[in-house]
């Protein structure tokens, strides 16, 4: 009882503040009873004031920015599930940014000194008093390492742990009620909203993890000459403070200063699209924040690690919301884009089925007969008006007629996508993102949807179960005794799945058969 009062006063502040930002459109569209309806408008009589010259979603961005740091991330997080709020209010979330006024030098050193366990004169020949960066997490100092390295120092905002914690359990409060409440919230999904943003919180709020996430996209991309990510400084990283190595580029954003250096914006525009699928594509890791703050490029006498050429190189920053596709989904969206790509329809209605993102009890001819609704009238336009993020949104406007189940994961590579394809054109207004990514997509499917990829996917199911063999005979032993084992292999039913799902495969089941050979043999 003691918890719910808590979240209703602090409901009442929001209100209040969403009142002030003439924002509580979102609320009173939402399905909810006459008595709370009443309450909203004597919320706006008391605390509103009209903004017509504001679009909605800037009314709504501008709430949460007012509502501090959970509701930034909340906002960021809404950006991503259009499906939620409708595709404008995402699309001016999406420009959400995350600023405020920094803290204060001594605090900014007394956290550095603390987590590092040395004096900043020890730590850094050098270290800006004043932030060149100050967000609602962190702010950024740069420095100079005491062996005369360039780096910045990214620093936990005081107090900010505490404020996630309080505003994160209302979030969760509220996404119980709604899908216990309001109809059809459940196939949306909005506990998974709050999930997706504990773990982004979880992330930014322990500066270890970032400087992982960091360094697993350094490792992809070590010998690419597209790229460049920040080498992690272990040694002065903790929980509440990163440093990296220091990025020199010229901002993308800056279309004047890039041209006078001499780099072709064609042809950067290319490697922005370029890199996003080779990380979403080839690793199923990806930067989840491409957003113009985040990405700068090497001036063409630059130099990268080795003494190579850097000129035009993209430099990634940020870390702290990244993006993860299994095996599986990296099919489906290689499937489902080349699908788009040639026109075929009915295949991309079937790798939806496939996947199971679509009942298997929907009519596969109608949602082929929908993809070529959002299909058809794009790919015969000029290429300037050809959007694959206008095409990935219009396609899961779709998910409700059809009774799917919200793929977070997906939203997430749709949002990407699109912030993808606003830099790139941002950098050249004629980039045609299919005529790009087709060579790109077209590489990775023959690598990795081939027959060579099947006899490796056979293989390595192979190798798993003759090593799981002995343990299936033990068991089997124990169970012959009247016991129980705790099940760490596959049951019968999924093997006979696994096996009926190649048996057209005459090449595949060979090697099953050698399989099965081996651990007869292991077992002997």
């Amino acid at each position: 009882m003691l918890t719910d009062l808590r979240h209703l006063l602090r409901l009442f502040a929001i209100g209040r503040c969403f009142a002030r930002q003439d924002a509580l459109f979102l609320l009173r569209e939402a399905p909810m009873g006459a008595g709370i309806r009443g309450m909203l408008g004597l919320f706006q009589a008391l605390f509103g004031r009209r903004r017509p010259d504001l679009r909605e979603g800037e009314r709504l961005a501008a709430a949460l920015s007012d509502l501090g740091p959970s509701f930034i991330k909340l906002g960021q997080v809404l950006s991503v599930r259009p499906d939620l709020v409708g595709a404008a209010l995402a699309e001016d979330l999406g420009r959400l940014r995350d600023k405020l006024p920094p803290f204060s030098w001594a605090e900014a050193k007394a956290v550095i000194e603390a987590e590092l366990g040395a004096p900043v004169e020890t730590l850094f020949a050098h270290i800006e008093t004043e932030p060149v960066a100050a967000a609602s997490v962190a702010q950024v100092h740069l420095a100079e390492t005491s062996d005369g390295r360039a780096v910045a120092v990214k620093v936990l905002r005081p107090g900010v742990e505490a404020a996630f914690a309080h505003d994160l359990a209302l979030f969760a409060w509220l996404a119980e009620a709604a899908e216990r409440h309001v109809a059809d919230m459940e196939r949306l999904r909005p506990r998974d909203v709050v999930a997706s943003l504990r773990d982004w919180v979880a992330i930014e709020l322990d500066l270890r993890l970032e400087a992982a996430a960091a360094g697993e996209l350094r490792d992809n991309f070590s010998n690419d000459p597209d790229v460049l990510v920040p080498a992690v400084d272990w040694q002065r990283t903790a929980r509440r403070v990163m440093t990296v190595q220091r990025i020199e580029g010229l901002p993308v954003e800056d279309r004047v200063a890039l041209q006078d250096v001499g780099l072709d914006l064609h042809d950067l525009a290319a490697r922005v699209i370029r890199v996003f699928l080779k990380q979403a594509l080839r690793d199923g890791y990806f930067h989840a924040d491409m957003h113009h703050g985040n990405l700068f490029v090497s001036r063409p006498d630059g130099t990268a690690a080795g003494g190579t050429t850097a000129g035009g190189r993209l430099e990634l920053v940020d870390f702290g919301i990244m993006g993860r596709l299994d095996m599986k989904t990296r099919r489906f969206m290689a499937e489902m884009l080349g699908a788009f790509l040639t026109g075929n329809w009915r295949r991309a209605a079937e790798v939806h089925f496939e996947a199971g993102y679509v009942p298997a009890d929907r009519d596969v001819n109608a949602f082929a007969q929908a993809c070529r609704s959002i299909g058809e009238p794009i790919l015969d336009r000029p290429v300037t008006e050809i959007s694959i993020g206008r095409l990935l949104a219009q396609l899961f406007q779709i998910t409700e007629t059809f009774g799917m189940r919200t793929q977070t994961h997906l939203l997430l590579l749709q949002k990407t996508m699109v912030t993808v394809e606003g830099v790139a054109r941002s950098l050249d207004p004629e980039i045609n993102f299919w005529e790009v990514a087709r060579p790109v997509i077209e590489d990775w499917a023959r690598e990795n949807m081939g027959p060579e990829a099947q006899l490796r996917e056979a293989a390595t199911a192979m190798i798993d179960v003759v090593r799981r063999l002995p343990q299936i005979a033990r068991d089997l032993e124990v169970m012959a005794a009247g016991g129980v084992v705790e099940r760490t292999h596959p049951a019968p039913s999924e093997i006979q799945a696994l096996l009926n799902a190649r048996q057209r495969q005459p090449l595949i089941w060979a090697l099953w058969a050698v399989a099965i050979m081996l651990g007869l043999t292991l077992l002997a």
